[in-house]
């Protein structure tokens, strides 16, 4: 049986990976889509192909000798997207890393050397296999040279198969002819001209009955139509150079031994190290354990006894940095510590060490070391109450100061990102990402699982600090994030009280009002139906009752909010379907949804995480208690359930127009400034100056409308985001935008300043120097362009009023505290805080409230306040 040869050519593979699969980039932000999609169709064309060689071919940007014929050559090609650009380098370096031979000639194009190697190899007897989405290269098919071009869409790959009979099935023409048919025709992707007025249908024809340019030439008297013959007959050179051009040279001066090329073992460590790198965990698969060299495992000890914990613990203090580990759930199973690769430790929660002496070992290691580094502060804090902000380090903040943009912070990434240490994963632990019951696993993986958790913490230190001091953020992981932490987690002890039995009413009226509205939609569209199916409602809505506007999908019609408010001035059962769509989200998400989450205190403790927005935002989980609706008055009628214990009230206290104000102070803009020195109504002093009326005569039309031009500048809003919100024309609403920023020039040479920088620079930040990068700036697509230029805007301004709100949550926590008080603070919605205070310190908390929230920045204009009271959140809001 024949040897195989498979040839690749780079670029083509690349760039139809590039499009066929979704944006991907890894944890340092570099684009790996085009690599992982062509990777994909390696492994499946070698798992197909089963080949003894494999070569990959590039292009050079350097003219080739066809540029020398034709200077117009490939003139008409768009510039490779930078997405693309970036990832030909990384490609190269992947295959390098495999052991994958490439070739590159200067003067040739890759189709040329493919066309060579192809030829060559198969004199030497061999099959061979091209694989391209250039169909230039049907004209190599014979009997021993296959042509296979894939096509991927949605990460899918599909491959067409080409000999010599599937080229004549396909074309009704042989190979070779493929050459003369862009002759005739061209080639627009390559700016081949042909020859004018001849497409693909006349080139087949005239090839089929005359076989080549040249025979049809010597009989073009007898070419029809009669527009083919007076063309081949005026253009003859055109058609000469075109085939010159189209033709793959196949006699390259390349230096190649095929046995250089022989496939070897692809995973090596070079390999498994760059596809760690790229986040490629699935394909990671494809690498044995006796194959690579992996990483070197740790070796965790298991703490048997109380001396060996002693131990511990003292060279622990000598040492003054232990890396700390948890391993818990709804309780704690052991802890992992390090003192460095060779010291690393297990102590379980077991008939030998209870809880309390685990719990114990902590606290000693907290009071005695000066340095503990940690993957997550919060959940330590649940288990020490010693640890002191200066003492902690948290590697999971610091990873996210540095790149905010990424969806998790886990311990093998970040030990591999900052400390360049290849750790076993999660993964290659229990076999899955999803972590199991702890109570289902052995000691022994618990105590790997602990120990890889805890160097992570200990060998990543040092580099996350010495790039958070490189970043200018040491200052903001100090004086906000690691304190803010300490503030959460007293949040999420304190909890909130619910009146369970309110709620369960709650969830009788709307099931009321939902029942209601189900009958009136029922009776209005004449039949019943499931008014939570798209595709029921769309029949409905679209082809009953025939309204307007309707966009039928492979999936049925569009019934999206933004649709049906469009429609709903034409029909009350559109009104009524948007109310019973709120009705049911209130029910589901609130009434039934937080019952689940009331603990026997008969309070919510809600999770508060700070490693999630990119703005540098809290969020809250498990529920989101930030999310609670403001809009509809049933919906802020929830907030009545959320009751202070007895013989307290809430006191909820709002900062007032927080961005706005960070937007005056950013911008230095005089006008927007003075309104607020002066305490105006600052969106009625904007509808002032942008309609040119008096103070006075402005409209409530016009002051709503200037409200959502000041908050849409915040928020980088476009013309047609502006005309969206207020149901005007694009033109009226560029108008506005246009109006607003002749009032205030500085905010517009500040933004404008602003994405300019953050182009240059690639991230931008607020008044803290919280960095938040803005990749999209660089794509090639419109789209994504904008959207950047959007975050570029809002982000130090969003990312500034976070900071201040953090700082602000911080000193009123520290406060309470420091002043014996047992007011605690409970909850921070956006710009909001609630307290829950005895009656007697009411007046104390406001006063800390006032001091604290206007003092937690330095800004141009004041922070102001509003405070109200109440015997529930609703009371107070």
């Amino acid at each position: 049986m024949s040897e195989k040869i498979v040839l690749i050519d780079g670029h083509s593979i690349l760039n139809r990976a590039f499009y066929g699969v979704p944006n991907l980039t890894n944890s340092e932000g570099i684009h790996t889509n085009a690599v992982y999609g062509f990777l994909n169709i390696l492994f499946k064309i070698l798992d197909e192909e089963q080949p003894q060689y494999l070569t990959v071919a590039f292009d050079l940007h350097a003219p080739t000798f066809r540029h020398r014929q034709y200077a117009e050559y490939k003139g008409t090609r768009k510039a490779m997207p930078e997405e693309l650009r970036e990832q030909v380098p990384l490609m190269k370096e992947v295959l390098t890393a495999m052991g994958v031979t490439i070739v590159t000639k200067e003067g040739y194009e890759a189709d040329d050397i493919l066309g060579t190697l192809a030829v060559r190899s198969e004199k030497e007897g061999k099959e061979v296999t091209i694989v391209s989405g250039d169909r230039d290269l049907l004209q190599l098919a014979t009997e021993h040279i296959l042509i296979r071009i894939p096509k991927t869409r949605m990460g899918q790959t599909t491959i067409e198969d080409y000999h010599t009979a599937q080229v004549l099935e396909k074309y009704q023409l042989a190979p070779k002819q493929i050459i003369d048919l862009k002759a005739l025709m061209g080639d627009a992707s390559d700016n081949i001209p042909g020859i004018p007025g001849v497409g693909e249908k006349t080139a087949t024809k005239i090839l089929i009955e005359f076989k080549d340019i040249e025979t049809a030439y010597e009989h073009v008297d007898e070419i029809k139509p009669n527009k083919a013959q007076q063309s081949l007959r005026e253009h003859y050179d055109l058609a000469q150079l075109s085939k010159e051009l189209a033709t793959i040279c196949t006699d390259c001066p390349i230096q190649f031994d095929v046995q250089d090329t022989r496939l070897q073992n692809f995973y090596t460590t070079a390999a498994y190290e760059i596809f760690r790198r790229l986040d490629f965990k699935n394909l990671l698969t494809r690498f044995e354990e006796d194959n690579t060299v992996q990483e070197k495992p740790i070796e965790t000890v298991i703490l048997r006894t109380r001396e060996e914990a002693d131990h511990m613990i003292q060279k622990a203090c000598e040492e003054g940095l232990a890396g700390i580990s948890l391993i818990h759930d709804a309780q704690l199973w052991g802890i992992g510590i390090s003192l460095g690769r060779e010291a690393v430790y297990y102590l379980r929660v077991d008939a030998d060490f209870t809880e309390n002496e685990v719990k114990n070992v902590l606290r000693r290691l907290f009071e005695g070391c000066a340095q503990i580094s940690v993957l997550d502060l919060k959940a330590i804090l649940t288990y020490v109450d010693t640890a002191k902000p200066g003492q902690v380090f948290d590697t999971q903040i610091a990873a996210y100061l540095i790149n905010p943009l990424k969806s998790n912070y886990t311990y093998d990434d970040i030990a591999k990102e900052f400390a360049g240490e290849l750790l076993a994963t999660a993964e290659d632990l229990f076999g899955s990402n999803k972590l199991p019951k702890f109570k289902t696993l052995t000691e022994e993986t618990l105590a790997s699982y602990a120990g890889y958790m805890a160097y992570s913490s200990y060998c990543s230190k040092e580099p996350l600090l010495g790039q958070l001091k490189k970043l200018g953020m040491e200052e903001l992981y100090n004086r906000i994030e690691i304190p803010l932490a300490f503030t959460l987690y007293d949040m999420e002890k304190a909890g909130i009280r619910v009146d369970a039995e309110a709620l369960k009413v709650y969830g009788e009226q709307l099931q009321v009002r939902i029942d209601e509205l189900q009958k009136i939609i029922y009776e209005q569209a004449q039949e019943e139906f499931n008014i939570n199916s798209p595709k029921q409602l769309g029949v409905i809505l679209f082809e009953k009752l025939q309204l307007p506007g309707g966009k039928k999908t492979k999936t049925g019609y569009s019934t999206a909010a933004d649709v049906l408010e469009r429609l709903a001035p034409e029909a009350p059962i559109v009104n009524d379907i948007l109310e019973y769509r709120q009705m049911t989200k209130l029910k589901s998400t609130y009434a039934d949804g937080l019952a689940v989450y009331i603990g026997p205190d008969q309070r919510i403790h809600s999770t508060f995480n700070q490693t999630i927005a990119a703005t540098g935002r809290i969020s809250s989980t498990e529920p989101n208690l930030q999310n609670i609706p403001i809009r509809m008055e049933l919906g802020r009628m929830i907030r009545k359930v959320f009751i202070p214990k007895e013989g307290c009230v809430f006191i909820d206290a709002d900062y007032s127009q927080i961005e706005l104000r960070v937007l005056a102070h950013l911008s230095g803009d005089e006008r927007l400034i003075q309104a607020y020195r002066e305490a105006q109504d600052i969106h009625r002093i904007t509808a002032s100056q942008v309609f040119h009326v008096p103070f006075d005569e402005v409209t409530s039309l016009q002051r709503r409308n200037a409200k959502a031009v000041n908050f849409g500048i915040v928020y980088g809003i476009s013309s047609f985001g502006l005309s969206q919100d207020l149901s005007i024309s694009r033109k009226e609403a560029s108008e506005y935008i246009e109006k607003y920023f002749e009032t205030y020039p500085e905010i517009k040479k500040f933004l404008d300043h602003t994405v300019e920088k953050a182009k240059e620079e690639g991230f931008v930040t607020t008044m803290f120097g919280r960095r938040r990068p803005v990749p999209e700036l660089k794509s090639s697509n419109f789209m994504q362009r904008s959207f950047g230029e959007r975050v570029a805007m809002n982000a130090p301004i969003q990312g500034t009023a976070a900071d201040i709100i953090k700082i602000a949550m911080i000193r009123v926590n520290e406060r309470l505290k420091d002043e014996g008080l047992k007011a605690l603070l409970l909850l921070q919605v956006h710009d909001e805080l609630l307290i829950e205070a005895p009656e007697e310190e009411v007046d104390a908390v406001c006063a800390i409230l006032e001091e604290e929230m206007k003092g937690a920045a330095d800004l141009a204009v004041s922070l102001e306040v509003d405070m109200h009271t109440g015997k529930n959140w609703y009371e107070a809001h």
